[in-house]
């Protein structure tokens, strides 16, 4: 695209924010509510679109070329866009230590460190009080210092702006806005819009406030030397200037290609979520069933839909996504795999396809001719998206209701395909025998549609596993969405937030819940468990107990992993036995769960995932490595991140509620002086 004048070579992507509260707008775009996940969605991310063979790793980090820049967005504590008034212009993230360190930075120190990613974007909000574009101690200090960026920040689009006209922090006008974030360690203003303040036409702060800014004394000469360092320097290693020979031939051939566009439908698949199957339902057997009726509002569900916000541009038709009218009213006689936009052909009998162009929306009677209804509901951009966090956690009424009144009359048990970004509640449908299967298809993009039917016609076994709690609507009149904390706050009558600290009755969806064609179960003979031992070496921390826990605290209760060497591991490899007759693919997730005895700790956290395919009948062994200062580590009330003495443990679920398997097996930690 950047060869043909259609792109830029610098993306402002991803966005890994934690889905701390599931009202956010923002939860489509994101990994999802763990920290480490998110981590390593943001690594992959960036090593993907930043990478060159042969140049992931240089012995200086500012002259390794880079294929494109990516960004890593929105730093930090960002996820409240605007709810009941509250938006992410003026809100202030009033954000404990613990809570920083534990979920909101944890993402983002993980793709600068790990990922080496060549930007970081700053965001709206204030954290504690300062605008976080304004901030010395995250920027400078964290990203750039304590993490090693080797690049340079961005701020969110007219977020400077923002502080002069909208925070109105500490009453600053544009030029002392201007020096405050370049004195931050800010280096590059995003500004959107064209406005006009003191008399100036001003697309960016930096630019046009910033040589007034100098020459009042504001900021120094030497902080618009440094970020405009660090802007040329990526410019220099994505071969601005001297071009990349290695991409020069890359034209419209490229774009769109087979194996791009083949790409896109396993991300799709795989991302599917299976969240009941009663009965055995799907995957759906053509031989049985006659017609398939389509309905519900994304049965004609146009691109906008499929792809979720941020999509590139469409330069070439042959990309685009084929929506379900486009297709189905050319063929209203479809083979029994085929229906609509999903552009499934499969030989079979044949079978009549019912449209809701048909008429079933006004005459239940029409739709008395199919065998079987697949309904499309779910929410959209109007519903989440950017600058709109919702409401509730429900369905469009008129959904439920024409959901519930469809599976009455229908000889068949319906199938549901759910299209959005964050969780909804549908107890309704859970409940319900007459709804047989529930299949998530978040928004599955271009090749969604082709993914969708594979794994209703059993092409593809679904083997995602939710990546966010799905909470009933009452969990929310629990706790506002404006409570920044994580942990439960007894004395304010909140619970607690995501898996990590949330065991409560309002949960429909568990984090990792997801069903297979399949059934797999784990072996492992690591029962009885190992034993740690770590040298102190003067670096002991003191650690939270709960009330009457312990008699007599150790004299090292804990250790600091910052000071450690951090070279121990816990090995071990679990058996992912497939007792079905379907081959598939299923995610292992490893979790630990800190010593019983430890106030405040994680109920459990996700510290390694796999992904295996396993054949029917058969067996595959997984291997796992876990560093202990990473994967027993917990964030105290101090900050600080320290391993604790005692008996944790490693646990692993196969996320399957119709066939439960999990193993688990004791890791005792001491320490030696």
């Amino acid at each position: 695209m950047y060869n043909l004048g259609k792109g830029g070579l610098t993306y402002w992507s991803p966005n890994i924010n934690v889905v701390r509260d599931p009202r956010w707008g923002r939860a489509l775009e994101t990994p999802g509510e763990d920290p480490y996940v998110v981590g390593r969605y943001a690594v992959n991310f960036v090593r993907g679109m930043q990478d060159i063979p042969g140049h992931e790793v240089a012995s200086d980090p500012m002259s390794r070329p880079l294929k494109t820049s990516a960004c890593c967005k929105h730093y930090a504590a960002y996820d409240v866009d605007d709810w009941y008034g509250h938006t992410r212009f003026k809100f202030d993230a009033r954000v404990e230590e613990r809570d920083m360190v534990e979920t909101f930075q944890r993402p983002f120190e993980m793709c600068v460190r790990h990922g080496d990613v060549s930007s970081v974007m700053c965001s709206y909000n204030r954290v504690n009080g300062i605008p976080a574009c304004a901030d010395a101690r995250l920027l400078s200090g964290t990203i750039r210092r304590d993490w090693g960026l080797h690049g340079y920040i961005v701020s969110d689009c007219d977020a400077v702006r923002v502080m002069t006209d909208n925070a109105t922090w500490l009453g600053y006008t544009a030029v002392e806005s201007t020096a405050a974030v370049l004195k931050a360690g800010l280096d590059l203003d995003c500004g959107e819009s064209w406005i006009v303040q003191d008399g100036k036409p001003v697309m960016d702060f930096l630019t046009t406030y910033g040589l007034e800014a100098v020459q009042k004394g504001k900021t120094r000469e030497s902080d618009v030397d440094n970020a405009l360092t660090n802007l040329y320097m990526t410019l220099m290693r994505l071969g601005y200037f001297d071009g990349m020979p290695r991409y020069e031939s890359l034209n419209e051939k490229d774009i769109c290609s087979h194996d791009h566009r083949s790409l896109a439908l396993d991300g799709a698949r795989q991302g599917m979520v299976l969240l009941k199957n009663h009965g055995g339902l799907l995957p759906l057997d053509p031989k049985k069933f006659g017609a398939i009726a389509v309905r519900g509002p994304h049965a004609e569900a146009p691109e906008k839909i499929m792809d979720g916000d941020y999509t590139g541009d469409q330069l070439f038709s042959s990309c685009c996504c084929t929506t379900y009218t486009s297709h189905a009213t050319t063929h209203h006689v479809l083979t029994c795999y085929t229906f609509s936009w999903m552009k499934f052909v499969n030989a079979g009998p044949p079978c009549r396809y019912v449209t809701p162009r048909e008429g079933i929306s006004k005459d239940v009677k029409i739709w008395h001719h199919a065998n079987l209804t697949i309904y499309f509901g779910g929410i959209n951009m109007h519903i989440e998206r950017e600058g709109n966090d919702r409401e509730d956690l429900l369905l469009p009424k008129n959904q439920t209701e024409e959901i519930l009144h469809i599976a009455a009359v229908s000889s068949n048990p319906i199938v549901l395909v759910i299209l959005s970004g964050g969780g909804i509640d549908i107890s309704f449908a859970q409940g319900n025998p007459k709804i047989g299967a529930i299949l998530w298809a978040g928004y599955p993009g271009g090749e969604g549609g082709i993914a969708i039917a594979d794994v209703i016609f059993g092409r593809y076994s679904p083997g995602g596993r939710l990546p966010l709690t799905w909470f009933k609507n009452k969990y929310i009149h629990q706790i506002p969405m404006t409570s920044m904390e994580l942990r439960p706050r007894p004395d304010h009558g909140y619970p607690g937030r995501t898996y990590k600290f949330y065991d409560g009755p309002y949960v429909l969806y568990r984090f990792a819940h997801g069903l297979s064609y399949t059934k797999f179960r784990y072996e492992s003979s690591a029962g009885n468990g190992t034993a740690v031992t770590l040298a102190a070496g003067g670096h002991c921390k003191q650690l939270s107990y709960k009330a009457g826990a312990v008699d007599t605290a150790p004299s090292c209760p804990a250790i600091d992993v910052a000071s450690h060497a951090c070279k121990e591991t816990v090995d071990f490899n679990v058996s992912v036995v497939n007792c079905g007759d379907v081959d598939g693919s299923h995610t292992v997730l490893v979790y630990t769960v800190p010593p019983p005895e430890v106030a405040g700790a994680p109920i459990k956290q996700v510290v390694a995932f796999q992904r295996v395919f396993v054949k029917a009948g058969r067996a595959a062994t997984v291997g796992f490595s876990l560093k202990v200062c990473e994967a027993f580590g917990i964030v105290e009330k101090t900050a600080y991140t320290v391993v604790p003495s005692g008996v944790s443990t490693v646990l692993l679920e196969n996320g399957d509620t119709s066939s439960p398997s999990s193993v688990s097996f004791p890791v005792k930690i001491s320490f030696s002086t």
